[in-house]
């Protein structure tokens, strides 16, 4: 039931919590009536982005006035509209914001299609062997496509199905077990993965990465290059996992695809040779990747070292100056504008729950119920994992659920002896990892879920295998790699 643009019973729901929270609930001991009134507003617009009150951004701008009016983080009027308005100064925010811009030469030039197809005809002989030339694909573009939704569901899908219709498996005709079925689960479970790998492969990284640095007062700011080296090797892994496990536990009827080389081709020579847009893209890409990975700097030494939302900013104005995009292209990229807002009104939130010391007191709490059991740092690290990990059967939103739950656990992971950067690094992972559980997970999961091949029962058995898989690479090598590395 909607009442203009706002659905009623969630509104109503979230507003109860909200009122509830600052009137209700007695403020607990060692916590400012400030920092409560602020978590109450936090945790009622986490509510409403959970019921899908209003959409995301409209939710943001309704944050920032409460958070403005109230005065919870300032007295003064002109102050707490700066507060409000302080996220939008965060240079990570636009990072993300710029990248997805960035990423719509992706799909106007048409050369996320030509990779996908191109590695199909590289490996495309066998079911399995089209399984990792999505997975390539995912990971080929992960690093420019800040998007999680738009790589997976927008991109890589529509060419696995393409390529499931091709063989005759569709839904409609009952014959998803053919192949569909495979390539679908295979589709989604890669898109977590190659997530977790950049800071600029999914929108909610760069906020972990505030968070962490808020967390540890910037003793540890995790850079582009530090994160994709972490996530390599346990990343790789799990890449090279997802389509074997996925045969093992649903093997498709049809094994043999030698016809799949043969389409994928018709595909590539019906795109024609190379366009003056596509060239661009791969210039632009290979530069960013270069230049977010700090070589120059590496080379000639810190002189050259360039901001990495500079970067960002330097690769959208290459493709704007060569025409590849226009200011109209970038204009109509709402998903961009709407990252920027309503990122900029939750680390804001998250920002000031932790200036005025509500999250302290919440990792306290958790710290003690952990260290109740009197286990090692170790385990204790794990048990708190695996907490945040499985508490998004819950969440329909990894940026909801990282909104509400990251900061206090990575400081309660820190208060019971966990190593700083080895327990950001296992929890970032986690982060993009958990989408993997349910059809709801994440903008993806309802893409592909939608599209009929896997059942729920299927795709509910799926995701908690491969939760289990990419959690235990993730902390026995990524721990094992990180060691290496020197991380901790």
């Amino acid at each position: 039931m909607k009442a203009g643009g706002v659905k009623i019973i969630p509104g109503v729901i979230s507003i109860a919590v909200t009122l509830l929270i600052w009137f209700a609930v007695p403020v607990p001991d060692g916590v400012s009536a400030d920092a409560w009134h602020l978590l109450a507003l936090f945790v009622g617009t986490v509510v409403a982005i959970i019921g899908k009150v209003m959409p995301i951004g409209a939710l943001a701008i309704i944050a920032i006035t409460l958070v403005a009016l109230t005065g919870v983080t300032n007295d003064s009027p002109a102050k707490a509209i700066k507060d409000a308005l302080s996220g939008f100064s965060n240079s990570l925010i636009w990072l993300i914001g710029v990248a997805i811009m960035i990423s719509r030469g992706l799909a106007k030039t048409g050369l996320g299609n030509r990779i996908g197809y191109y590695f199909i005809s590289l490996f495309g002989k066998k079911t399995v062997g089209i399984g990792y030339a999505l997975a390539i694909s995912e990971l080929v573009i992960a690093p420019v496509t800040p998007s999680n939704t738009a790589r997976g569901g927008g991109i890589i899908h529509p060419i696995m199905k393409s390529i499931a219709s091709s063989f005759g498996s569709s839904p409609e005709q009952g014959t998803s077990k053919k192949i569909g079925h495979y390539l679908a689960l295979v589709n989604y479970h890669i898109n977590p993965i190659t997530s977790a790998m950049f800071i600029t492969a999914t929108a909610p990284n760069p906020l972990i990465v505030k968070l962490i640095a808020d967390a540890t007062g910037a003793q540890i700011s995790i850079s582009w290059t530090t994160w994709a080296l972490a996530a390599l090797l346990p990343g790789l892994i799990c890449i090279a996992l997802v389509p074997l496990v996925v045969y093992a536990i649903y093997p498709p009827e049809v094994k043999s695809t030698p016809d799949a080389r043969t389409f994928a081709k018709t595909k590539l020579a019906e795109m024609g040779p190379m366009s003056f847009g596509e060239k661009v893209m791969i210039a632009v890409f290979a530069m960013l990747l270069v230049l977010w990975a700090g070589v120059p700097a590496m080379i000639f030494g810190p002189a050259l070292a360039v901001n990495t939302t500079a970067v960002a900013f330097l690769g959208l104005a290459v493709l704007l100056i060569s025409g590849v995009l226009t200011w109209e292209d970038v204009l109509k990229e709402k998903s961009a504008w709407d990252t920027v807002v309503w990122f900029s009104a939750l680390v804001m939130m998250a920002t000031f729950l932790n200036k005025l010391g509500l999250v302290h007191w919440f990792s306290t709490v958790v710290q003690s119920g952990i260290q109740g059991f009197g286990f090692g740092w170790e385990v204790s690290a794990l048990i708190l994992v695996a907490t945040y990990f499985y508490v998004h059967y819950f969440f329909a939103s990894t940026t909801a659920h990282i909104t509400a739950m990251f900061a206090a656990f990575y400081a309660a992971g820190l208060a019971l002896g966990a190593p700083p950067l080895y327990l950001a690094l296992l929890l970032a992972g986690a982060s993009s990892l958990m989408m993997s559980l349910t059809h709801y997970a994440t903008g993806t999961s309802p893409i592909i879920f939608g599209s009929g091949y896997v059942s729920m029962e299927d795709w509910w058995i799926m995701g908690f295998i491969m939760s289990v898989v990419n959690l235990a690479v993730w902390a026995i090598v990524g721990g094992v790699w990180w060691k290496i590395l020197g991380y901790w």
